[in-house]
């Protein structure tokens, strides 16, 4: 019979499987021109992935193998399926540049995994420095279920250059929230449940324009914080020439 401790070490890695097998039916979905169900099963991945980091954390289980292994499938349930998705759906009729995007996506997805695993997380806790993998695999899967549910395929080019884009804020500089170990204390989680309430409700009334705007924003997030942080250090290294030129002889 096999121990406790031996159980709870394989169910962290049940969930990376499922992940994996989900995004491998995402992907034959995705080939049938099923679009809708190919892009909800990138979904179905993420709450998989979700759940494989907290029960190994909950049950004291981590180890360096379910890291990697947890590498290899966000690779194939973040990386090949959305960039399937993306080619069958909209990339197919754009000759060799949807063959380049979906290509790049996977690419600069793959090294966005090596340089997370390589980098010292302790560094800057709280945060990513580029795109989350799995942020860009439901950036298309959410903008999928849009251009499916509005019959937008005639705008397919901007959907393929919006993606291209995505996968360099991957492998780029640039800092996202990580949402992972937030401190609340009681007035903000009171605030951040209404507004998370009202998110929800918006979503359950447009779902699939809700979701899609919801990425692109937290997307957006990033350079726009960026391009602040720049102009404010702009700013001050002006304000400090400025002063030494008034204070000069």
């Amino acid at each position: 019979m096999m121990s406790r401790p031996r159980l709870a070490y394989v169910l962290p890695n049940l969930f990376t499987a499922a992940s994996i097998f989900t995004g491998i039916i995402s992907l034959t979905e995705a080939a049938k021109g099923r679009y809708e169900q190919a892009a909800w099963l990138i979904f179905l991945s993420l709450v998989f992935d979700g759940l494989d980091g907290r029960i190994a954390r909950l049950t004291h289980t981590c180890s360096r193998f379910g890291l990697e292994f947890d590498s290899l499938a966000d690779i194939v349930a973040f990386g090949v399926a959305p960039a399937m998705l993306l080619y069958f759906q909209v990339g197919r009729h754009y000759g060799r540049f949807g063959i380049l995007v979906s290509a790049l996506f996977v690419v600069f997805g793959a090294i966005r995994l090596a340089r997370f695993n390589v980098t010292d997380s302790c560094n800057e806790p709280g945060v990513f420095i580029g795109l989350p993998i799995p942020t860009a695999a439901v950036f298309v899967a959410g903008w999928s279920l849009l251009f499916t549910g509005h019959h937008l395929e005639a705008l397919g080019i901007l959907l393929l250059f919006a993606s291209l884009l995505v996968a360099f804020l991957m492998v780029s500089n640039i800092r996202y929230p990580s949402f992972k170990k937030l401190d609340l204390d009681r007035p903000l989680m009171l605030k951040t449940l209404i507004l998370l309430t009202l998110v929800a409700s918006l979503l359950y009334l447009f779902s699939s324009e809700g979701l899609a705007l919801l990425i692109l924003a937290y997307i957006a997030y990033g350079p726009v914080r960026s391009l602040r942080v720049s102009l404010s250090r702009f700013r001050r290294l002006r304000r400090v020439k400025n002063r030494r030129r008034s204070s000069g002889p």
